[in-house]
């Protein structure tokens, strides 16, 4: 007929593609952490569960973090969901990797500048007292680090701006909802293990830093700023032991960090800083070192040397 034209074909949907196919245990516990808190809220309280949703609320805090390192997905809808399903799942705004871990803790690398290097707050400890108030210290210092860079960002790239406060928006809307649903519910099932999460997020970074070298440049062993676990936290915790690895290639999918770590750094790095395993490190160090003497680490930063706070 004239004057009429074919229709334009249909556009297709892409499918989200997953960047690599390990992530599929990924998903598995961004799917199960809010499956066993809803279960619960139903239910009510079961020991085994809450144990092991306690544990994947570790699982989502390193999920998070190799999700701002290597974005989960190939395409930007399904990695922008993440973002908003990762600050619903953690607790707090995905977006605070990028000043505090990226631009500031790879940057810097436990050196005099790291805002939350571990030697800043009380000198160079390494005791259960340091890994359980770190996250609090780390939280004074790094918080104004968020503002600043959150008032530099709405000057100069508003829409990234809005992207954040919508982060804020989503937890602190969910936290208010859950809470005036019931409060009880929403604290025991919701908002302690996230800050059983958070806690966690923080800490780890005084595990893997605690009495390591912090001097930059230093010779001969420029890659002792950092200490690494191997055994059974990094399968269950993708590999979040292997952090030399990590850091030297940050961009690297976190399934690849165990032949990096084999293959380029294990013996590159001081043999103090090589450890079997987390807990057992975490036993012999924090609770028998409190005790005997000699099963407390020593620090790889000569007291002369230590900047000041």
């Amino acid at each position: 007929m004239a004057g009429t034209f074919p229709s334009p074909p249909a556009r297709r949907l892409r499918r989200p593609r997953l960047r690599h196919w390990r992530d599929w245990q990924s998903l598995a516990y961004l799917a199960a952490l809010p499956a066993l808190a809803a279960w619960q809220w139903m239910h009510g309280f079961h020991w085994l569960l809450y144990g092991l949703m306690l544990f994947l609320t570790l699982g989502v805090s390193v999920i998070h973090h190799n999700h701002a390192h290597l974005r989960l997905w190939r395409g930007r809808r399904a990695n922008r969901f993440t973002d908003f399903w990762l600050t619903l799942l953690q607790g707090h705004p995905t977006f605070v990797f990028w000043p505090a871990h990226v631009a500031n803790h790879h940057r810097f690398r436990h050196g005099p500048q790291d805002a939350a290097r571990t030697y800043r707050f009380g000198g160079d400890t390494n005791h259960l007292w340091g890994y359980l108030v770190h996250p609090l210290q780390a939280a004074t210092v790094l918080y104004p680090m968020f503002i600043a860079w959150l008032a530099t960002l709405r000057r100069h790239r508003p829409g990234a701006w809005r992207y954040c406060m919508a982060q804020y928006v989503l937890w602190l809307g969910s936290w208010a909802a859950l809470l005036a649903l019931d409060w009880r519910r929403a604290l025991l099932f919701v908002i302690l293990p996230q800050l059983h999460g958070l806690h966690w997020l923080l800490a780890t970074n005084y595990l893997q830093h605690a009495h390591a070298d912090g001097r930059p440049g230093t010779k001969g062993r420029s890659l002792d700023y950092a200490r690494n676990f191997e055994g059974l936290v990094n399968p269950l915790l993708f590999n979040i032991g292997l952090h030399t690895a990590h850091h030297e290639h940050s961009h690297a999918h976190w399934s690849e960090l165990a032949r990096l770590h084999r293959e380029r750094y294990r013996d590159r790095v001081h043999p103090a800083l090589n450890e079997r395993g987390l807990l057992p490190y975490m036993a012999r160090v924090f609770l028998l070192g409190a005790l005997v003497p000699r099963f407390r680490s020593r620090s790889l930063m000569p007291a002369s040397s230590l900047p000041p706070p």
